[in-house]
């Protein structure tokens, strides 16, 4: 179903629509939500059925029946260590397929401004910490997710190719580990801290003794509010040209998004505990993956254009988990 997402004013209306590609997802729905709490009418939304992000046609088709000023690409296949060991050929395939499809077609439709979602995988295993934007194709990926890591790679140099030849307005963000509403709990295909949270609260329901959590513990990760993460990437769209140039490379221009603060695995399972209230013992089975021993993101570059994150950790699990709760008979599969 094609919908336009209703707000209150409507200060892009001479510029049309702007289409918030993925909006049922996490991330692509907290940035709908931003953009009606600044006041757009014009948001453009396409469920599954009336547009399909794999067919070229489809989706040239569907730039050329809208008028659209502006593109927010949430859309990607997407999920943790499990899924991308599972599925590496869908994970490079369909997101490859995604971002081609939609920034070839803004381009072809003259739309200016778009703004490309990435992750914290793009970056090698072992990148200093934390990383730095120039880390970039430094070294070698984590084997575990590289399939998905290399396809987020190909959409920063999409979007800076099409800048460089056709002088377009193509933005990237690399945001740090997400969560909060509309997370992905599945208990086997989430990341790390929604699959978690599920485990515990099932685990304090069921009464159970301990929990065991993947790895070592000792694997360290940042984690942003998507709501965070939302605001962020609609300040990184609407910034100046001269302070967005002047704080990037057109060779180098993605922007990493995170709080600058990690924590290892085994403290935010402590964490989440605390905001569950589980009193079981939780163990560590080293005999599973940790993953990138750290992921710590370097956003200095965000800090000198002036956003900074504003939720801090247990503030958004609280409120992750209070949406847990009220969701919690749409998260049974």
């Amino acid at each position: 179903m094609l919908e336009e997402a209703k707000g209150s004013i409507n200060p892009s209306a001479s510029k049309g629509s702007i289409f918030v590609a993925g909006h049922k997802g996490m991330v692509g729905s907290a940035i709908v939500r931003r953009l009606q709490e600044l006041g757009h009418q014009r948001i453009l939304t396409a469920d599954r059925d009336t547009l399909d992000l794999l067919d070229q046609g489809a989706v040239r088709a569907f730039f050329a029946a809208n008028r659209i000023h502006q593109v927010y690409l949430a859309a990607a296949k997407v999920g943790g260590i499990h899924a991308n060991n599972a599925y590496p050929a869908e994970f490079i395939h369909e997101n490859l397929l995604i971002q081609s499809n939609l920034i070839h077609a803004a381009h072809t439709s003259d739309v200016d401004r778009l703004l490309f979602l990435g992750s914290s995988c793009i970056y090698p295993k072992h990148a200093e910490q934390p990383m730095r934007e120039d880390a970039l194709l430094t070294g070698l990926l984590e084997p575990t997710n590289e399939p998905y890591a290399i396809a987020k790679i190909a959409g920063i140099k999409m979007c800076e190719s099409y800048n460089r030849q056709y002088g377009r307005r193509y933005r990237s963000v690399m945001p740090t580990n997400l969560y909060g509403t509309n997370d992905n709990f599945h208990p086997e295909n989430a990341h790390v801290l929604p699959a978690l949270m599920r485990r515990l609260h099932e685990a304090k329901q069921a009464g159970s003794p301990s929990v065991t959590v993947w790895g070592t513990g000792r694997a360290m990760r940042e984690f942003l509010h998507v709501d965070d993460m939302a605001r962020a990437s609609v300040f990184v769209m609407e910034l100046d040209d001269t302070v967005y140039a002047a704080n990037t490379r057109p060779d180098l221009s993605h922007i990493n998004v995170g709080t600058g603060a990690d924590c290892t695995i085994r403290e935010l399972a402590e964490v989440l505990a605390r905001v569950i209230g589980y009193e079981g013992r939780l163990e560590f089975d080293a005999t599973k993956p940790d993953g990138t021993p750290r992921k710590l993101m370097d956003v200095s570059r965000l800090h000198a254009m002036g956003w900074r994150a504003q939720i801090s950790l247990e503030d958004g699990l609280q409120d992750t988990y209070r949406w847990f709760l009220e969701n919690i008979p749409t998260l049974r599969s």
